[in-house]
């Protein structure tokens, strides 16, 4: 497994969560510069070791994660910080602070490298660097603010931004609009779709296993069965 180039701080009050997560990052290439089992500890350990990435406990003795990432979070450079929990209702409250990441516990290869993916992102693409893009509308190019993008969804070496009631197609990959667009803001909820999250208004179970998110309009959408964990978490339901 090549250097990922990520130092991670472990905090858990559970040995066997540590254990767990010290195994995943070795099998990812990420480094390991400390562990901590309190919050307090974390503030201390993220100050002096300067990770740049810190897989935090939200339930734990004394000083809780959110408290904890609160202050890790204040820091001149602070880190990517991913929180690894047994509970769901903490979701928004952890994107409240600026969590890149939600893991529910217990956490697999698959969402593991997921985490990964995102804190890439995240690290490549802090904030937005542009607050538009430039489609091509018959013989024109027009700009589109990235804000007023409601959907989008991939259509082979395309993809589809939906506006307004009006569609644009776009020559992109959907790892290129991710990068583009403000994860606080938006929500992919399948390989082939994002969607802003305040245009959910609910998860309707179809049974099988299938599972649709409910929009704004009425429209109904997929939700990738590897994506339904995350996107549950992060929509906190």
């Amino acid at each position: 497994m090549a250097d990922t180039g990520l130092q991670a701080l472990i905090v858990d009050d559970e040995a066997p969560a540590r254990d767990l997560l010290r195994l995943l990052c070795a099998d990812q290439g990420l480094a390991v510069v400390g562990e901590a089992t309190t919050g307090e500890e974390a503030v201390e350990l993220a100050d002096r070791l300067c990770p740049n990435l810190v897989l935090l406990d939200i339930s734990m003795p004394g000083m809780g994660g959110l408290a904890a990432a609160r202050q890790i979070s204040a820091a001149p450079a602070p880190p990517a910080i991913v929180f690894t929990t047994a509970f769901e209702g903490y979701a928004l409250a952890a994107f409240d602070v600026g969590a890149v990441d939600y893991l529910l516990k217990p956490i697999g290869d698959a969402r593991f490298e997921t985490m990964l993916d995102r804190v890439g992102a995240a690290r490549t693409n802090a904030a937005p660097t542009e607050d538009h893009i430039w489609v091509p509308v018959r013989s024109e190019l027009r700009r589109v603010s990235l804000g007023a993008i409601e959907r989008v969804t991939a259509e082979r070496d395309y993809v589809r931004l939906q506006i307004n009631g009006r569609s644009h197609l776009l020559r992109a990959t959907m790892d290129e609009m991710l990068a583009k667009l403000d994860p606080i803001t938006f929500l992919r909820i399948h390989r082939s779709t994002i969607v802003r999250r305040d245009q959910v208004t609910g998860l309707r179970h179809e049974g099988g296993g299938v599972w649709n998110a409910m929009l704004a309009g009425g429209d109904t959408v997929r939700v990738g069965r590897s994506h339904y964990e995350r996107v549950r978490s992060e929509l906190g339901c």
